[in-house]
């Protein structure tokens, strides 16, 4: 099966961008532990005050679908949607490359 990507980026509210890069690299810390987790990178763009990006991998879809289910996972979520105003995805198929 091939490996499964999403680069997402979370809109928040004015001046919360800190405190939900905080909730994500938490997330990300996790997702050492989480099996089917190849990569998760928290970034923030220099031209977009209000704006994250989270970069993913997964060995599957139905990896990245497991893993939303879990009980952290699904307290995180309810816990950030306070600080998001928009969420944008896009699902990739990585082919390759360094680090995958």
């Amino acid at each position: 099966m091939s490996k499964f990507g999403l680069y997402t980026k979370f809109t928040t509210q004015e001046g919360q961008r800190e405190s939900l890069v905080e909730m994500l690299l938490e997330a990300a810390g996790g997702m050492e532990s989480v099996e089917g987790c190849i990569l998760y990178v928290v970034n923030t763009p220099d031209n977009d005050p209000n704006g994250v990006w989270v970069t993913e991998i997964w060995i599957s879809p139905s990896a990245h679908q497991a893993s939303l289910i879990l009980e952290e996972v699904k307290a995180l979520i309810e816990k950030a949607k306070q600080l998001i105003t928009g969420i944008e995805q896009i699902k990739l198929s990585p082919l390759g490359g360094k680090g995958i």
